[in-house]
């Protein structure tokens, strides 16, 4: 099922646009939460653009990676794997990134938990939002792998539903990344320790579908980054959790993940 408020209603942006483009978003929050971040930065561009977009937020991130890979998105906000695999499957092109800060994925466990170390996961039950969410999972189970440390790995659809786990003691440990730990409120934030973060790469992209024209990205991107000039804009940024847009390219900035070795724990068409 796919969460769109839009269905039926006028697009975000210029209503008389000729074309409407989709902009799916990873969902890594609730439908509502993504929603209210997004709306207005897309409403904003698409008036600045004369563009319309229909936001879709997919109900699960199993259903946002079905999408990109049959290439139905035009635009998408997806994590760095993400990119990878959608620019092998379909040549979805990284457009913008945030350049302020790096993604980096961390185990989190309760505050008052007697682990200490990573090696005291051994054969633990450890929750993940998706087999193929980048830091908050295919980098930690590379990372408990590499380190010789057997656990079991269980999916539990998002970032906040793996803090709640955790914090309910439903698991010993569960992934994350911190740009959505320190979104949460803070009694969720008091009761986590981060116990391990592993290395740093680049953050989630917004990635184009080559079927959409040189004229309407350029379009689009400059009017992201003309956001950084003013308060305003800027606000709209770090709703979206890109607060300094840069550009980015595929060759760049995401291929050096392909070396990395995380193919082998991509787990595609989960429910």
């Amino acid at each position: 099922m796919i969460f769109s408020p839009l269905i039926g209603a006028t697009c975000l942006g210029d209503v008389s646009a000729k074309q409407t483009y989709s902009v799916y978003v990873v969902p890594q929050f609730s439908a509502t939460e993504i929603y209210t971040a997004w709306a207005p930065f897309l409403e904003k561009i698409g008036l600045e653009t004369k563009q319309c977009f229909d936001l879709i937020i997919p109900s699960t991130i199993p259903e946002f990676e079905r999408v990109v890979i049959t290439g139905k998105a035009d635009y998408a906000y997806m994590n760095p794997y993400h990119e990878v695999i959608a620019y092998h499957a379909k040549k979805y092109n990284p457009i913008l990134a945030d350049g302020g800060r790096m993604l980096s994925g961390i185990v989190v466990v309760k505050s008052d938990s007697n682990i200490k170390t990573l090696a005291d996961l051994r054969n633990a039950t450890i929750a993940f939002p998706a087999p193929n969410a980048f830091g908050a999972s295919l980098l930690i189970r590379a990372s408990l792998t590499k380190a010789g440390i057997p656990f079991r790995a269980e999916y539990i659809k998002s970032h906040s539903n793996v803090y709640r786990a955790v914090i309910f003691g439903d698991y010993q440990a569960g992934g994350g990344i911190q740009a959505t730990l320190q979104r949460e409120r803070p009694e969720i934030k008091e009761n986590l320790r981060v116990l391990y973060t592993t290395g740093a790469y680049r953050s989630h992209p917004i990635a184009v579908n080559p079927r959409v024209s040189v004229t309407a990205v350029d379009a689009f991107t400059n009017a992201v980054l003309g956001l950084k000039k003013d308060p305003a804009g800027r606000h709209l940024l770090e709703a979206i959790q890109i607060s300094d847009p840069v550009r980015v390219s595929y060759q760049k900035d995401y291929k050096e993940l392909e070396s990395l070795g995380l193919g082998k724990f991509v787990v595609l068409d989960a429910n």
